[in-house]
């Protein structure tokens, strides 16, 4: 009985060593064997390892490519112009030992290095005019901030891989000092533009106009020379007519003389029987009493 817990005590014994004493390392990572916090030795290769249970432990690296957001920076630049930029990096772990040495982990890492690139790009861009960071030749000055970073970073058992800006604006008083600008800006062309079409509408109305009064008067003209005509003819036509039968002319006139004086059927008229008017109504005699 005795025995039989005797080798239950040493099989957990044997599999807490083992436990202990294996450990995996995996594709993406490195690892750094500590034994007491003085390093070992280091693995790069991904596989399965030993060490001594209970006074070695490991310590993993990753050895991808990393990313790193530095907080945005405020840039002065040469013609002290201000510039909000808005940085990123990305870094591996090339040196595991130095690494750990140097920094001891990822976080402290990422901190030293993003006062690094901060301090880097103040450096470097602060030197250039605004135009100039905003144009082209920004490329030329973040390959400056790299090798910069890189040859401060190389400390840290670090390779920087790229710098970039993603995005470098203005302060936000500056941009509301530009919209406002810009919007004074717009509201004058609005104003000029409405002045000159109202010039412009003016001039044409006034055109028009003019161009109403000749083209009327013109045809006032031609309108009193045509009834001028039409009289004149029709004179003729009356003349040559009463020429012809002054008895029938003097009948046809008659007749328009009684249609426009007796129209409505109310009109009285007060003549003498005998009266030339009702010459063409034959013998009109009173009534006897």
């Amino acid at each position: 009985m005795k025995a039989g817990k005797i080798i239950a005590v040493l099989a957990v014994f044997i599999a807490a060593t083992l436990f202990f004493s294996i450990f995996i390392v995996k594709e993406v990572n490195q690892a750094i064997v500590l034994q007491f916090g003085d390093p070992k030795r280091i693995i790069l290769k991904p596989g399965l390892n030993f060490k001594l249970p209970f006074i070695q432990n490991v310590v993993f690296l990753d050895k991808r490519i990393l990313n790193l957001d530095t907080p945005p920076e405020e840039v002065i630049a040469s013609d002290q112009k201000r510039l909000i930029v808005d940085a990123f990096a990305r870094f591996q772990i090339v040196d595991p030992l130095k690494f750990y040495i140097s920094v001891g982990n990822e976080r402290v890492a990422r901190s030293r290095l993003a006062t690094i690139i901060n301090s880097r790009i103040r450096n470097v861009l602060g030197r250039q005019e605004l135009q100039t960071l905003l144009s082209e030749d920004r490329t030329k000055q973040m390959a400056l901030i790299q090798e910069g970073v890189n040859n401060e970073a190389q400390n840290f058992g670090i390779e920087i891989v790229d710098v970039r800006i993603k995005r470098a604006d203005l302060p936000q008083a500056n941009s509301d000092a530009i919209f406002r600008r810009m919007q004074t800006e717009r509201e004058r062309e609005a104003k000029e533009f409405r002045a000159k079409g109202a010039e412009m509408a003016v001039t044409i109305t006034s055109t028009a106009d003019k161009e109403v009064t000749v083209i009327l008067a013109d045809a006032q003209k031609k309108s009193e020379i045509m009834k001028g005509e039409g009289d004149g003819k029709r004179n003729n036509i009356f003349a040559n007519a009463f020429g012809q039968d002054p008895e029938f002319f003097a009948f046809y006139r008659a007749m328009q003389a009684y249609e426009k004086a007796l129209i409505g059927g109310e009109t009285s008229l007060i003549l003498s029987p005998d009266s030339e008017f009702f010459k063409f109504f034959g013998n009109i005699k009173p009534n006897s009493q």
